[in-house]
């Protein structure tokens, strides 16, 4: 039988989603908890596939697994995060195909940036009309000789909450990078280090190339992707577990932002 997964994690302590020798990553932490609770035992064999890779410090909530078992009755969210890290968590389960691939089927997905502080947010939308639709993002990636530069972004929308500045991407795929870039032209224009007719040029590879510096890793989130006819099955036990996990995290960091304010403040006092 072939299963897929929906899971979350703070990528942090993580050098990326990816298994790499040596390191400690995201994949190979769930490897090692389906290998011991006996749901796969070789990755090629089980034909284990993932939907995308995170880099090093960033985060997700909806990236998806799959995977060929003999043994379906542990195929348990709950059960599989006790073998996980307290900051790597399955939440979701289907039953799918066999022909099922997590990263080509993907119909739409969504990543979300966060950006500490405030921005024209006019002109913020003003070039993120722009970017929307059908262009060649080789301005916006780290180059991939592998793939197509050519996107389409269906959707991104840019809203203030407090003092951060959020962005919400919808695309059929991204490139490597893209996100991140996309964030650093935004802020520069939001800031008026540049203007809509830079951005307009940076879309234009072929006339015009600038690098750009991809925004801190830890701001962005890999928030959702969309598939037709999957049917998720959530783990309801797991779910109030993570929320109460996450919670314990959210009042531990807004007081560990309370103490830095103050600290910060006694410094320049």
């Amino acid at each position: 039988m072939r299963f897929a997964l929906k899971l979350a994690y703070i990528g942090t302590d993580y050098h990326g989603f990816q298994i790499q020798p040596a390191v400690r990553t995201v994949e190979g932490e769930l490897l090692r908890a389906l290998a011991e609770l006996d749901i796969i035992s070789n990755r090629h064999e089980a034909k284990y596939m993932a939907a995308g890779r995170t880099d090093r410090g960033v985060h997700a909530l909806g990236q998806v697994i799959a995977f060929d078992t003999d043994n379906p009755g542990m195929v348990i969210p709950k059960a599989i995060n006790s073998k996980l890290p307290d900051n790597i968590w399955t939440y979701a389960k289907a039953r799918v195909p066999d022909d099922f691939d997590p990263r080509r089927d993907a119909m739409e997905r969504e990543y979300r940036y966060i950006m500490c502080g405030k921005f024209n947010i006019s002109m913020l939308r003003k070039a993120s009309s722009i970017l929307k639709g059908v262009h060649e993002f080789t301005n916006f990636s780290t180059r991939d000789e592998d793939r197509t530069n050519i996107c389409n972004i269906e959707k991104i929308e840019v809203r203030v909450e407090g003092d951060f500045t959020i962005i919400d991407i919808h695309a059929n795929y991204f490139l490597w990078h893209m996100v991140r870039k996309i964030a650093t032209a935004l802020k520069m224009i939001g800031s008026g280090a540049r203007n809509i007719s830079w951005l307009e040029q940076m879309l234009n590879p072929s006339e015009f190339t600038e690098g750009l510096e991809p925004a801190p890793a830890h701001g962005l989130i890999f928030k959702k992707i969309e598939y037709k006819n999957i049917c998720w099955v959530e783990d309801k036990y797991a779910i109030k577990s993570i929320k109460e996990n996450l919670g314990e995290l959210f009042l531990y960091y807004g007081v560990m932002a309370e103490i830095l304010k103050d600290l910060k403040e006694g410094m320049e006092s």
